[in-house]
């Protein structure tokens, strides 16, 4: 009776068995790579902008306070984008014939307001509000990272996916701040302070009141 399969069928055979899951595995492997990679997320990545503004040299070197450019943050779901005469308060006075502010003065006398590119850029699906996470305890640097000591160009520090708001969301004592701290662009999460940070942290969990992790996780918290 003839051979019904030939004789390197049998490697055939162990190639597909250790090899067809190897492949698998090396695809779901580079499929997760590419989800989390700065060019899925928009992280890492400068954003360019019409005028080339360091948060570095101003709030860090310079160490102008977030609220002043920033103003509807600690009422309101969106922190503002800055009106041009916000800019021209000290650039009346200062580097008033830089070319690089040319756009700025441009804005004033135009009375046209400047079009910045959006960093954070949510889907409009998502609801996020500025305001309640300040009140919180949730600072800037827990969401924005060290913009005011790292960035003189901007850019999206986190993935902003549903699992990074999440995990805060589960756990919100490693992240929150004293309230003399949530505007500190050198603050620190209190969980890397040993054991006596962590128990501040919780405290401060049960001071603000943040709502049980239940509450905070619930679809309607974030998709209204």
């Amino acid at each position: 009776m003839p051979e019904i399969f030939s004789p390197r069928s049998n490697s055939i055979a162990r190639a597909l068995t250790f090899g067809a899951p190897l492949v698998l595995f090396s695809l779901v492997a580079a499929l997760y790579a590419v989800e989390w990679s700065p060019w899925a997320t928009r992280a890492w990545a400068p954003i360019s902008q019409p005028v080339q503004f360091s948060h570095k040299h101003h709030a860090g070197q310079l160490g102008i306070d977030c609220r002043y450019c920033h103003t509807g943050v600690e009422t309101s779901r969106f922190a503002g984008i800055p009106p041009t005469e916000t800019c021209m308060t000290c650039h009346s006075q200062l580097y008033t014939d830089q070319a690089l502010l040319a756009p700025v003065r441009d804005s004033l006398a135009q009375n046209r307001p400047i079009v910045w590119n959006r960093v954070h850029d949510l889907p409009d699906f998502v609801y996020f509000n500025h305001s309640i996470h300040l009140a919180k305890g949730i600072g800037c640097v827990a969401c924005h990272g060290r913009t005011g000591r790292e960035m003189n160009l901007t850019w999206q520090d986190q993935s902003l996916y549903m699992a990074w708001c999440l995990q805060c969301h589960r756990h919100p004592e490693q992240h929150i701040a004293p309230r003399d701290q949530v505007f500190d662009i050198h603050w620190q999460p209190l969980a890397e302070h040993g054991k006596a940070g962590r128990e501040e942290a919780r405290q401060l969990v049960k001071d603000y009141a943040v709502q049980s992790s239940g509450r905070l996780t619930d679809c309607y918290t974030c998709h209204r």
